[in-house]
């Protein structure tokens, strides 16, 4: 039996989101599909974050325990082969220590939120990117992100349904860059709670818009509640970019 690290990748458009469910397609089901075609054994695989339907991932990292024996370019290479024509791609395989976990041990998640703002809808982002058609400016975008970087109980940017025991997150990086008519917000920290990033790019569309001003976003922080939250913004052009470890997610061979 060995512990195998996944780098994942895939578009979040056809599925119900990361976790398996009653609902629709999942990307944890299509994972653990191909592995129980590639080995014949039926396991259930832990990622490193859920990310909701719609939500992309450039480097999502999951673990699995498989007793069958192949060597990682051999395990990367079937298993995309068993996961076409899904758009799901292993892109790294790894043997890890036996008490590896893909969640647990992550010292750090890095989001990015793509929006692209310009008039004329999209065509090759249609569903990878949030078309916003109003100007909008990032600099004013990018002060107000400062409000929220540091230690802070984030009530205000939390879904109602998050099930992490406290609103208390620190967030370490919170960057709002412009290129041509891309804008693209990069988050960074621990861990994060549900709907957090689509929260707080939502709110910061509003600063963007000079609906609110920067002082606005370090206000509804303040508040602690869920109604001084912006419009949360839709799941397209949000990307789990990375997930970083410690030594444990080495290889054990």
């Amino acid at each position: 039996m060995a512990r195998w690290k996944l780098t994942i990748e895939y578009d979040g458009r056809p599925f119900s989101g990361w976790q398996r469910q009653d609902n629709g397609p999942s990307v944890q089901a299509t994972l653990e599909h191909a592995i129980a075609k590639l080995t014949g054994e039926t396991i259930t695989i832990a990622a490193a974050g859920r990310t909701d339907a719609g939500v992309h991932a450039l480097g999502q990292v999951a673990h699995a325990d498989i007793e069958k024996a192949f060597s990682p370019d051999k395990m990367r290479d079937a298993l995309n082969a068993h996961l076409r024509p899904h758009p799901v791609a292993v892109l790294q395989a790894e043997i890890v220590a036996d008490d590896f976990h893909a969640r647990f041990d992550a010292t750090a998640r890095h989001y990015r939120f793509l929006i692209v703002n310009r008039r004329s809808p999209l065509t090759i982002d249609a569903g990878k990117a949030w078309l916003v058609q109003a100007e909008l400016d990032a600099g004013a975008m990018h002060e107000a992100a400062q409000y929220l970087v540091g230690h802070h109980d984030f009530t205000t940017f939390r879904a109602a349904e998050c099930q992490a025991k406290s609103p208390m997150k620190t967030l370490d990086v919170l960057n709002v860059m412009r290129a041509g008519d891309d804008i693209s917000i990069e988050a960074s920290a621990r861990s994060f709670l549900h709907h957090q990033v689509r929260s707080i790019t939502g709110t910061l569309k509003q600063v963007g818009v000079g609906k609110w001003t920067p002082a606005d976003v370090g206000a509804a922080l303040a508040a602690r509640d869920r109604s001084a939250c912006g419009p949360v913004s839709p799941p397209d052009g949000l990307y789990l970019v990375r997930v970083d470890y410690g030594v444990k997610s080495t290889s054990s061979t």
